[in-house]
């Protein structure tokens, strides 16, 4: 199981990413970013189910660039800082395009 994220390749396709990817991102995230930048972060990566949600447009550009700031921090993994960036592109696409990011 897991998530399917919305706008996660190139083409705008949906990437799909388990709950465990998840939550091992989240604790680099955390352990990344100020507690501040976190908090912004938490509501999308720290959920307490699988039910779906979307994020913004205006919020999507905000995660993304969060997620560019932990990724270049130096204080996540070489593996985490990648997925991190993948992430943030996919978040850019849809703040780009004006949809929603969605994650279900």
């Amino acid at each position: 199981m897991g998530w399917t994220i919305s706008h996660g390749t190139p083409t705008g396709a949906p990437t799909t990413r388990s709950y465990n990817w998840v939550g091992t991102l989240a604790e680099n995230l955390a352990h990344a970013l100020t507690s501040r930048d976190w908090a912004l972060l938490r509501p999308a990566f720290s959920r307490g189910s699988g039910d779906p949600f979307t994020i913004s447009p205006g919020g999507a550009r905000t995660i993304a660039g969060l997620l560019r700031r932990a990724a270049e921090s130096g204080l996540m993994t070489p593996e985490t800082a990648k997925d991190a960036l993948l992430l943030a592109d996919a978040a850019d696409r849809a703040a780009t395009a004006g949809h929603l990011w969605q994650w279900s």
